[in-house]
């Protein structure tokens, strides 16, 4: 059983070194979440489970929530093309489905393309306006929609935008009624700016630029509180939509893939697992449901290697599986 010794061994084992402001959260079947935090916050008080940092594409899941609640109240039809909610984007859209979006396999031009063409265009960070308007002067799509499987945040940012337009509200506002007030999460935000962080957050380097200011992609601020909180709401169903989030999606011709609604699911060690990890220069971030063993853990650091958050989030897997 993992308790915090073992996890700050583990944190060790991966790489860290004590100054790295990292916070590590893992809940068991039975008794309180187990933590273990290091490093200072902002003003040098402690980095701890209730330090708010960027959690990069752990956003996609929540995004994907919110899109399986409209869907769910008959809001949103995910079999729609692109073009009803993003009638600004080249004609391409008509062929592209919402639940393309969903799954990856829209075919949309590669992250690094449309940031060349934002940058072309003078943006300097990446924002959910400055994506579409250079999706809008994209005219062909790298493959047709529904062949290939290509994770892509440019489609999240889509998505994110399809659930705004169909929802009437702005993805913060959105999320905060439908998912992190019933769920208690009191420091979580989506983040458009026009800073490069929350006021209650520990910042990433002001030297790192472009800023992360786009939302449904990314865009989320949480603690390793909250995202517990998080974890424990979709392993109890607590919003009554875990079934669809973490049903899988599929080519066009039936090929199945492990990627559901913002979450990876897939089989290891004969459980199940819910699996997505998020990152931007300066941060990464981990988040991991065993429902097979109702336990779960939340990781977030202050620290732009995502090799040394593999290795922790494959080492704290393997000791929830055993």
């Amino acid at each position: 059983m993992l308790d915090r010794a073992e996890i700050e061994r583990l944190v060790r084992g991966a790489g860290y070194d004590a100054e790295t402001r990292l916070a590590v959260g893992v809940s068991l079947p039975s008794g309180p979440p187990v933590h273990v935090a290091q490093g200072e916050g902002p003003n040098a008080t402690p980095f701890d489970a209730e330090s708010v940092a960027y959690t990069g594409s752990l956003a996609k899941q929540v995004t994907g929530a919110c899109a399986v609640a409209l869907a769910r109240d008959g809001r949103l039809d995910v079999d729609a093309p692109i073009a009803e909610w993003l009638p600004e984007l080249p004609s391409w859209s008509r062929q592209v489905r919402i639940r393309h979006l969903i799954h990856h396999t829209a075919g949309l031009p590669a992250t690094e393309t449309v940031w060349a063409q934002m940058q072309r265009a003078g943006e300097c960070d990446w924002t959910s306006a400055g994506v579409v308007a250079a999706l809008s002067m994209m005219p062909e799509l790298e493959h047709e929609p529904g062949r290939v499987y290509a994770y892509s945040s440019v489609g999240y940012v889509c998505l994110g935008r399809i659930v705004e337009r169909s929802s009437g509200r702005g993805l913060d506002d959105l999320a905060r009624a439908l998912l992190f007030e019933p769920l208690g999460m009191g420091s979580t935000r989506f983040w458009s700016g026009p800073e490069p962080c929350p006021p209650n957050a520990a910042a990433l380097p002001q030297s790192l630029r472009p800023a992360p200011l786009s939302v449904g992609d990314g865009g989320l601020w949480a603690s390793v509180h909250d995202l517990l909180l998080w974890n424990a709401g979709l392993l109890g169903d607590a919003l009554g939509i875990s079934d669809t989030l973490h049903a899988r999606g599929s080519l066009d011709d039936g090929s199945p893939l492990d990627y559901a609604w913002g979450v990876r699911v897939y089989r290891a060690g004969g459980l199940i697992v819910q699996s997505h990890g998020g990152s931007w220069n300066g941060a990464t971030a981990k988040l991991v449901r065993l429902p097979d063993r109702r336990a779960s853990f939340a990781a977030l650091a202050l620290d732009s290697s995502v090799e040394r958050m593999i290795a922790l989030s494959s080492a704290l897997q393997d000791e929830l599986q055993s």
